[in-house]
């Protein structure tokens, strides 16, 4: 199982990976105004989270590297005045 760790102080609240996951891995604390992991076992490893992640506050371990076809470019190019 991939492993998705989130460093909260570096998480800058902007839900980027909650609307780019494909799976719908993260949910949204308002509360803490974080993302949080809520499906961890449905992560398919394709790391569009932690690319488009702009503080880097996204950490995957034990994931097998493999092509990522998952990635929606157009929705990073969209998002890149935020980085």
């Amino acid at each position: 199982m991939v492993e998705i760790n989130v460093h909260e102080e570096a998480c800058r609240g902007c839900k980027m990976c909650v609307d780019i996951c494909p799976t719908k891995v993260f949910a949204f604390d308002e509360e803490k105004r974080l993302c949080v992991v809520e499906h961890r076992d449905d992560c398919i490893a394709c790391l569009s989270c932690a690319y488009l992640c702009p503080s880097g506050a996204l950490r995957h371990e034990d994931y097998h590297i493999v092509k990522n076809f998952y990635r929606d470019l157009a929705f990073c190019a969209k998002m890149e005045k935020f980085i």
